[in-house]
């Protein structure tokens, strides 16, 4: 298997004048020594907009992009589970008009519960902003932003079950593992902080996929996502294990030393091995980490105004909170990628009003006070913020007070990063079922997601296995109407 970037048409990265390998074998100074070189030259000191400049280039070093990008960095907001776009931002009054009746066309072929006649939404829809966006009463604070979001209405995947869809939005397969659409951003374009990873996932679900979701696959082990906590842990809690270690500074480079030692004699004898470069990169950056991410992962730091913004002080968005304000604060140090995850609540088969009613109410400010933030910091314009769920629920009812899943059209929104804001972009049939017009399929979304950042999505490509990937796999079209 060729583990190699593809010259010519791919996306070359830096090539050093030797391997690390080489280096490994013909340096005779450790690990602890090189990371501390990193430090002594300031790297840690680097914010959004502030590249920091690595003293040697390494696998997550910035990248030329393709072109000149729209945005530099992504928060993906993502709602695990599948929030219902008829109850939130695609507003259907012939839905409201024929609640119970028969769907007048042929449903889908799905594989849950039988479901039944048309359920109308139980919140009301109203126009805001300049735009006159429709917006249900569960996000009157995310509503107060529509000027600035690109509402895709045409979205649209290939499968119905939780595990499959999950896999299509985070990596373009719902089939076979791949690597995450962040591990592709750092691999085409590494990232701006050499001392913290390049794409963090904050309280990630352990199942539907797990960390499939954020792997690199077959790209190399640098350019996995980095969990902090997971879905099972409250985000108060979720932080960088060991990040404070007790271990004094001169005695861990020792230690790195020792292991550099270690692995040379391996290396001498073996074939390469991508697993052990994966480690030592690891220790590398673990160790530069020790002075940066306490700093960002302490929310002490901001002002009781911002903390009161994100609803820090309220039980019901403490928690959420914490993860958009984190997001926003690893964004500023410089990583490409951040995800937080609403996990998993929004599969509502039964009381979608009590449980859309609530998970609406712990997501919606801090999704605003996030909008607000990077507005305020002048972060938005060069930051693509991305909403949504793997898919979206049914206009029919499933048991009475429910909606089964829907992948056949459905509502995702963005918001800064070179899109149009104010717009509404596709549609769905009179009831909310099938993407219609202007759709976008997540391979589109992928594709357009690249291009705002700079990269041609065929050009950004591995070889492994005996030919060439690509996150759109062979398929995908940005969607150049949403683009400013």
């Amino acid at each position: 298997m060729n583990h190699n970037p593809i010259d010519g048409d791919g996306l070359s990265p830096f090539v050093p004048p030797f391997s690390r390998r080489e280096m490994l074998k013909q340096t005779a100074t450790g690990f602890g020594w090189l990371a501390l070189a990193d430090l002594l030259c300031g790297s840690d000191k680097s914010r959004a907009g502030e590249p920091a400049v690595s003293p040697r280039p390494g696998p997550l070093s910035p990248k030329p992009p393709h072109y000149t990008p729209r945005a530099k960095r992504v928060i993906f907001l993502f709602m695990h589970g599948g929030p219902s776009h008829i109850d939130t931002f695609d507003y259907k009054p012939q839905l409201q008009k024929d609640d119970g009746k028969p769907l007048p066309f042929a449903k889908p072929r799905v594989f849950s519960a039988e479901t039944g006649n048309l359920l109308k939404s139980p919140w009301s829809f109203a126009q805001h902003g300049e735009s006159g966006a429709w917006v249900s009463e569960l996000f009157p604070e995310v509503a107060k932003h529509v000027d600035d979001l690109c509402i895709l209405n045409g979205m649209h995947g290939s499968n119905s079950r939780h595990g499959g869809a999950l896999l299509e939005l985070h990596t373009g397969s719902d089939t076979f593992i791949r690597p995450s659409m962040g591990s592709w951003l750092t691999y085409g374009l590494g990232t701006d902080n050499q001392s913290l990873p390049g794409y963090i996932t904050i309280c990630p679900s352990l199942t539907h996929g797990g960390v499939n979701n954020w792997s690199s696959a077959f790209l190399p082990a640098v350019h996995q996502g980095t969990p902090i906590g997971n879905a099972g842990m409250v985000a108060r809690d979720s932080k960088i294990p060991f990040i404070n270690g007790s271990t004094p500074r001169p005695l861990q480079m020792l230690e790195l030393d020792y292991v550099q030692r270690l692995n040379q004699r391996y290396l001498e004898k073996q074939q390469p091995d991508p697993h052990l470069e994966g480690r030592i990169e690891s220790f590398e950056l673990a160790f530069r980490m020790q002075s940066v991410a306490p700093e960002v992962q302490d929310l002490s730091k901001e002002t009781e105004q911002t903390q009161q913004l994100y609803g820090l002080d309220k039980p019901e968005t403490e928690d959420f909170g914490r993860q958009c304000l984190m997001a926003r604060r690893f964004s500023e140090a410089g990583v490409r990628f951040v995800q937080v995850s609403h996990s998993y609540k929004w599969d509502s088969h039964s009381n979608l009003k009590s449980g859309h009613a609530r998970n609406a109410l712990e997501v919606d400010q801090p999704i605003a006070a996030l909008l607000t933030d990077l507005k305020q910091r002048g972060l938005l314009e060069d930051t693509l913020v991305l909403w949504g769920g793997e898919f979206g629920r049914t206009p029919v009812s499933q048991g009475g007070n429910g909606r089964d899943h829907n992948p056949e059209g459905f509502t995702m929104w963005l918001a800064g990063g070179g899109t149009k804001p104010g717009i509404r972009y596709g549609q769905t049939d009179d009831y909310g079922y099938f993407a219609v017009n202007e759709k976008v399929h997540f391979h589109d979304l992928h594709a357009t997601m690249l291009h705002l950042l700079g990269l041609d999505h065929t050009k950004l490509t591995y070889q492994f296995g005996g030919r060439p990937f690509r996150l759109t796999d062979v398929h995908g079209e940005v969607v150049h109407d949403i683009i400013a």
